[in-house]
Order: structure tokens, then C-alpha cells, then sequence
């Protein structure tokens, strides 16, 4: 063994006991209905997480582009987003910007995003991109949280297929429980073809009103099937946290005393438990 090996050896020993060594938990939000929270928790989560101490990045996979505007960036002034670290013509280290928020850093999307559900049809590993792409800088961050489109095309299933853990936030309403046994179906095609390691991390129950009866009749179906996978913490119907995204801010930093920013800081610590 040369001077030059022991001198690696002993640089990665000093990065593991210092802690900049890293192993990024990757994990994907995902419904194919939409309005059931998924972006907000997405963000929510991500900006605690941050606040907690662990380098996040958040990766907005939806063609929409809200995650992006949700952390306040003008979805206009992108240069390199998702769109390109998908069909090879970037490096994802080269699409991600680091945020205003403290440990949080982005890979953004727009509408160019909607242009790789054709082009990656035919594409060679078409459902592993994602993959691929996040194995050079999984290393870099404690976690990594990709928002899903509100579909179960091929943008979800790259993101399943490189993801460790599935977060499924869902409604109390009727035709919730209808999508959550699709979804949970195609998660195990996911796993048979391409990711035997995926898990779901949990089932988060969002605009939560305790007072309604079709919430408590919901809730009591869940817990029948999918007691262990359900999150403790709820997140309630909330006005702030309805209103952080217009001024690009997650809840922590809009207002974070309010009921959406405990409960989400609760639910991430359950995250930090699960994984």
C-alpha cells in the first residue's frame, strides 16, 4: 500500500468521525390524486429538516414547478432544472441551488419538465435517470425528498425507483382510500422491477378537520388496514399554512409557532424515527 492510499484512508476516516460523510435517504412523496398535500408537505418537511441540522435536498419532479416557487425560486430564471439532469444533458450537482433557507437546497422544475414524459418513452433505463443521476451526490446530504407529479407516469416511477421510502399523503375523503390501494399496488410493481428495497416510510393524513364525520369514519377505515403505517401527527386544515407558498417561504419561516409548522416539525422527527 503507497503513502498516497493511507493518506485516503485516513481522509475518509476523518470525514466519517467528524460527520460530513454522509449516506442521503432518499425519499419520494407520492399520490396520483392531487389537492391532497403533497407539494406542501414535501417543502415542510424539507425546510425542518433542514432546521434540524441535516443538509436536505428537495427535487421537484411535478411539471408544475410548485415545489420550486414554494421555496421561492422564480420558476422563469431557471437554467437547469430536473428536466435536464433526466435526459442526460446535465449533472445533477450542476442543477441544484441552494436556497434561502438554512441546510436546504433545491433541483427545480417547470413546465420543460412535461417534455421528458415523451422523450424518456423510449428512452435506454428509462425508469432509473433519477437514479443514476443522484449516486455521485447521495453522499453530500442527510436527506433527500422528491415531490411526485399527481400521476403514476414515468416521472413517479423514477422517482420510486430511486427512492429508499415512499411518504403517501392523503385525505379523509371516500375516494382517498379508492387511490391509496392503486398506489399501493403500483409501489409493489416498483419493487419487483426495479427497487426491491422500496418501503413505504407512512401514510400522512393532511387537512385534517376533526370535526367533520367523513374525517373520523376515514381515519377509522386507516387504521383498520394501515394502523402501523399511519404518522401519529396529523396536519390540520390551516390558513397560514394555505398561504405560506404565495410568499415562497416554507411554514417554519411564514409562521412557525402556528398549528401547520408544529405538526410538521413533529411529523419530520417521526421521519428522522422511520428511516
Amino acid at each position: 500500500m503507497t503513502r498516497g492510499d493511507y493518506a485516503d484512508i485516513i481522509t475518509l476516516l476523518e470525514i466519517r468521525l467528524t460527520g460530513v460523510f454522509r449516506v442521503g435517504k432518499i425519499v419520494a412523496f407520492a399520490n396520483q390524486k392531487g389537492g391532497v398535500g403533497k407539494t406542501t408537505s414535501a417543502v415542510n418537511i424539507a425546510a425542518a429538516a433542514g432546521l434540524k441540522g441535516k443538509k436536505t435536498l428537495l427535487i421537484d419532479m411535478d411539471p408544475q414547478g410548485n415545489t420550486s416557487s414554494g421555496v421561492g425560486v422564480n420558476k422563469k430564471s431557471i437554467k437547469l432544472s430536473t428536466y435536464d439532469t433526466l435526459i442526460n444533458r446535465s449533472k445533477a450537482s450542476s442543477c441544484i441551488i441552494e436556497t434561502d433557507f438554512t441546510n436546504l437546497y433545491i433541483m427545480p422544475a417547470n413546465i420543460t419538465l412535461a417534455g421528458a414524459e415523451f422523450e424518456l418513452v423510449n428512452a435506454e433505463n428509462r425508469a432509473t435517470r433519477l437514479k443514476n443521476a443522484l449516486l455521485p451526490i447521495k453522499e453530500e446530504f442527510d436527506y433527500i425528498f422528491i415531490d411526485c407529479p399527481p400521476s403514476l407516469g414515468i416521472l413517479t416511477l423514477n422517482a420510486l425507483a430511486a427512492a429508499d421510502g415512499v411518504i403517501i399523503p392523503l385525505q379523509c375523503e371516500y375516494y382517498a382510500l379508492e387511490g391509496l390501494y392503486q398506489l399501493m399496488l403500483s409501489i409493489e410493481q416498483v419493487k419487483k422491477l426495479y427497487n426491491p428495497s422500496l418501503e413505504i416510510v407512512g401514510i400522512l393524513i393532511t387537512m385534517y378537520n376533526g370535526r367533520l364525520n367523513l374525517s373520523l369514519q376515514v381515519m377509522d377505515e386507516l387504521k383498520k388496514y394501515f394502523a402501523d403505517k399511519l404518522f401519529s401527527s396529523l396536519i390540520p386544515r390551516n390558513v397560514r399554512l394555505s398561504e405560506a407558498p404565495s410568499y415562497g417561504k416554507p411554514i417554519q419561516y411564514h409562521d412557525k409557532y402556528c398549528a401547520g409548522a408544529v405538526s410538521y416539525n413533529e411529523v419530520t422527527e417521526e421521519v428522522f424515527q422511520r428511516i
